[in-house]
């Protein structure tokens, strides 16, 4: 018998061309054995991962790849794609995967157009060149699948006002830019924007190693940070759970549904819109992640 009833919205981000490739294509057939529907958020442009090799000389960045032995979790031709030259468009070059993803039934959304730039970069670009980002991803992304593309999911939690304000024209039903521990609408020089769906729980990379956390503990680790009651969000990696530790991730589902555990698309937890309260987000550091991300105010659910 199931221990308890949860919710949980599983959200799926594909950040580069072999996760696209082998761990898309991997995920698909774990979902479909275990009658799961999630959202996948993908991105469309230059796979310029590799770049983030340069990263290594902040320390902060370098435990976090250390911690997560990140040489043998992402494999060699992530870490180094798009140091030397541009690297290859992945929305161009691997439609047929995204269009097979939004055929099993899942939900498609927007991750980034280059998600190197977007994640290292945010910051620093104008509100022009936020806009030119987002269109060009979501145009590339219709384009593949054919139909409106309603929701996104910005690479690497990196979100700020301007980003809500050009989402806001983008008819999108909801984002998932933010951390955090409910539904909410943030509020941004007075104007509720687009509703926000947070993640509300830690990911692989954020946990594994720290504390002495190993794959022999982390699906019950996982398991125990649930919450009846409350929001739960969880966000896995195409080039993680569904390579490198995909075997790991099934397991997780076989305890998960044990538990009583119910894996649901995002975009099925939005409330009736007149339930969805006002908020406001932040950037704050989180856990195991290297600088600040956007938070919802008030900090991510414990």
């Amino acid at each position: 018998m199931p221990e308890a009833d949860y919710t949980v919205g599983l959200r799926i981000d594909v950040d580069t061309w072999r996760g696209t490739r082998d761990g898309v294509p991997r995920l698909l057939e774990i979902l479909a054995a275990h009658g799961i529907h999630a959202s996948f958020f993908f991105s469309l442009g230059p796979d310029n991962m590799g770049r983030n090799l340069w990263r290594l000389f902040r320390p902060v960045f370098l435990v976090k790849m250390l911690r997560s032995k990140a040489a043998s979790l992402y494999g060699w031709d992530i870490l180094l794609r798009g140091t030397l030259w541009p690297g290859p468009e992945i929305g161009k070059g691997l439609a047929g995967v995204i269009r097979a993803t939004d055929a099993a039934g899942h939900e498609i959304g927007l991750h980034a157009w280059d998600h190197y730039r977007w994640q290292t970069q945010l910051e620093r670009l104008s509100g022009a060149d936020i806009r030119a980002e987002i269109r060009r991803g979501l145009e590339a992304l219709q384009a593949i699948v054919g139909h409106p593309v309603t929701c996104s999911a910005a690479a690497g939690w990196k979100c700020n006002e301007t980003v809500l304000r050009e989402k806001d024209t983008c008819a999108f039903r909801y984002n998932s830019d933010c951390r955090g521990r409910s539904i909410f609408r943030p509020v941004v020089d007075g104007v509720e924007c687009t509703v926000q769906i947070p993640v509300t729980l830690p990911t692989y990379d954020e946990l594994i190693g720290r504390d002495g956390l190993d794959d022999a503990h982390y699906n019950a680790h996982l398991l125990s940070l649930l919450a009846p009651a409350a929001l739960n969000v969880l966000t896995i990696h195409a080039e993680v759970e569904g390579i490198a530790r995909s075997a790991l991730f099934e397991d997780f589902l076989v305890l998960a549904a044990h538990r009583g555990v119910r894996f649901v698309p995002l975009g099925t937890l939005l409330p009736p819109a007149q339930q969805v309260p006002a908020g406001t987000i932040a950037l704050a550091p989180l856990a195991g992640r290297e600088g600040t991300v956007c938070q919802q105010a008030g900090g991510v659910a414990a």
